[in-house]
C-alpha cells in the first residue's frame, strides 16, 4: 500500500496528467523479465549474459554486478571498449522477452505522448503499440548521442504518434548508448553544452511536470539530471513539478538535504516504483470511468479475440471493407504523418457482438469525420460489418444541417458515383478519388481544413 504523501500526490499527478502537462521518465528499476519462470532485473539478465559473452567467470564479479562492473573487469583484463557494445544487442533479440506488465499500465495512460526512458531496450515503444495499436508498429523510437542527438519531429503538443525518446541512448552495434559510468558522464557532458541540440525535446522536458520513475541514479546524477531537463538553476521559482519515485527514492540523505533547499518543486516518494504504477494506472481508468479497453497481446489483423483500440476523441473514423485493408492502412499513415490528424482505424475486423458494437457505436459518435473506402469491393459485399458502420453514420449524419459535413467519402479504385450498394447519403457527399488509398495535397488541405471547421464549431 502506497503511503498518504504518495497518495495524495498522485492525485495531484492526476490533475496535470489530464492536462497533457506530465512526461513519464522510466528507468530499470521497472524493467522485470521473466528468465527460465524466475522474475530477474532485466539490466541484472544483462550483465549476467555479457559476462558469460566476454568468458568472465561468475565468481569474478559481484553477485548484483551491474554493466557497468562487467566491462570494468573486462578492461581491467586488457580488453577494448568497442569489443563490448555489438555483443549486447544480441543478447535482448535472442530472449524474446514481453513487455513488463508496469509498462502496459504506463501504455494504457492514453494522455501521455510523449515517454522517456533511461534505457536502451525498446520494451516499452512495444508495449505501447501492443496497448494502443494492437501490435501495429506505430511508435516512434528516437535517441540521444553526442554524435547524433535526434530531435521531436516539433513541438510536443503537436506529436500525432506517441513518442519513446531514449535519452541515453537506443540498443546499437556502435557505442551510441550508455552502459558505463563513463558513458553517462559523456553523455551528461554534451547534453550540457550550448550546441547540444534536440531541442524540442529539452524545451517539452523544461514546460512540463516530470515522472522519473524507476530510476536508479546517484545523488549527483539525479542532481544533473533534475538540472539539464529544466534548463535552468533549481533555486528559481518555477511551477511544474518533478516527481521522483523509486524504491529507494529518499534513502540518500544528501539528495533530500540538497532538493529541501534548492529544489523544492522536487518531491520524492521512496516505495516500490511498479505499485506506484499499478495505483496511478488504475486511478486514471476510474477518473475516465473505463474499465480496461484496451487491447493487449492482439494481433494486428485476422485475429480472433481482442477488442477495438480506444479512439482519441475527435479523430477520423475510417470505415473499409477487409479487402481494401491496405488502402485503408496507406490512407491512415497519410492522414497521421502528413495532414497531422489523429485518426482511427481498425485493422483486425473482428465481430464480437453487443460489447464491440457498443465500442464501435460510440467511436462513430465521438469522431469529427467518418471516412468510408467506396470500392468495387465494398459495392459487391451486401453483408458484412462495415455495413453496420455505415448505417451507425448514416444514423448520424442526420443529425446534421446540409451545410455540415460528417461523412467524407474515399474512392480507392474507379468505382462511378451513384454504384449499387453505396449509400444514398453517401452518393451525395463530396467524393475525393485517391487510389488505393494514396494521399494527395489537395486532399490534404481539405481535410486540414475539414478539422480546423470541426475544431472551431466544438470549441468556438
Amino acid at each position: 500500500m502506497l503511503d498518504r504523501q504518495a497518495e495524495a500526490l498522485i492525485d495531484d499527478l492526476l490533475e496535470y496528467i489530464e492536462d497533457g502537462r506530465v512526461i513519464p521518465i522510466i528507468g530499470e528499476e521497472l524493467l522485470t523479465v521473466r528468465d527460465g519462470g524466475v522474475a530477474v532485473p532485466l539490466y541484472a539478465y544483462f550483465a549476467r549474459k555479457l559476462a558469460e559473452r566476454l568468458s568472465i567467470p561468475g565468481d569474478a564479479l559481484p553477485p548484483t554486478a551491474t554493466l557497468n562492473d562487467v566491462v570494468c573487469h573486462y578492461l581491467r583484463d586488457g580488453g577494448m571498449p568497442e569489443e563490448i557494445y555489438p555483443k549486447i544487442r544480441p543478447i535482448l533479440s535472442q530472449a524474446h522477452f514481453e513487455p513488463p506488465e508496469p509498462l502496459l499500465q504506463l501504455a494504457r495512460i492514453d494522455r501521455f505522448n510523449l515517454f522517456v526512458v533511461l534505457t536502451f531496450d525498446s520494451l516499452l515503444a512495444n508495449a505501447i503499440d501492443q496497448v494502443r495499436f494492437a501490435g501495429d508498429t506505430r511508435t516512434i523510437e528516437l535517441a540521444y548521442s553526442p554524435k547524433n542527438p535526434q530531435d521531436l519531429p516539433g513541438p510536443r503538443e503537436e506529436l500525432r504518434r506517441p513518442v519513446v525518446y531514449h535519452l541515453l541512448g537506443k540498443l546499437s552495434a556502435q557505442p551510441d548508448y550508455v552502459i558505463t559510468d563513463e558513458d553517462t558522464l559523456e553523455f551528461m557532458h554534451y547534453m550540457q553544452s550550448k550546441g547540444r541540440g534536440a531541442g524540442y525535446l529539452f524545451d517539452a522536458l523544461r514546460d512540463n511536470h516530470l515522472l522519473f520513475i524507476g530510476c536508479t541514479f546517484s545523488d549527483w546524477l539525479a542532481r544533473f539530471l533534475i538540472r539539464i531537463t529544466k534548463s535552468r538553476p533549481l533555486s528559481m521559482r518555477r511551477t511544474e513539478m518533478e516527481l521522483i519515485v523509486g524504491t529507494e527514492a529518499d534513502h540518500d540523505p544528501e539528495l533530500v538535504r540538497f532538493l529541501r533547499h534548492f529544489s523544492p518543486r522536487t518531491k520524492l516518494v521512496s516505495c516500490p516504483p511498479a505499485e506506484f504504477v499499478a495505483q496511478l494506472e488504475a486511478r486514471y481508468r476510474a477518473r475516465k470511468g473505463q474499465a480496461t479497453d484496451t487491447v493487449e497481446a492482439a494481433p494486428a489483423s485476422g485475429g480472433d479475440t481482442g477488442e477495438p483500440v480506444p479512439m482519441e476523441e475527435g479523430a477520423i473514423f475510417i470505415s473499409y471493407t477487409h479487402a481494401d485493408v491496405d488502402a485503408a492502412c496507406r490512407l491512415r499513415d497519410f492522414l497521421e504523418e502528413e495532414a497531422g490528424v489523429d485518426v482511427w482505424l481498425d485493422t483486425r475486423q473482428l465481430e464480437l457482438g453487443d460489447d464491440w458494437d457498443q465500442k464501435i457505436r460510440r467511436n462513430i459518435k465521438n469522431c469529427s469525420y467518418f471516412m468510408p473506402l467506396i470500392s468495387t469491393n465494398a459495392a459487391r459485399r451486401r453483408e458484412g460489418y462495415f455495413r453496420r458502420e455505415w448505417a451507425w453514420a448514416n444514423d448520424r449524419a442526420m443529425d446534421f444541417d446540409d451545410s455540415t459535413p460528417f461523412i467524407v467519402p474515399i474512392v480507392v479504385d474507379d468505382t462511378p458515383n451513384g454504384s449499387e450498394g453505396i449509400p444514398e447519403r453517401f452518393s451525395r457527399s463530396q467524393w475525393m478519388r485517391l487510389p488505393d488509398g494514396e494521399g494527395s495535397e489537395e486532399f490534404r488541405r481539405r481535410i486540414v481544413g475539414l478539422v480546423r471547421n470541426y475544431r472551431k464549431r466544438v470549441h468556438g
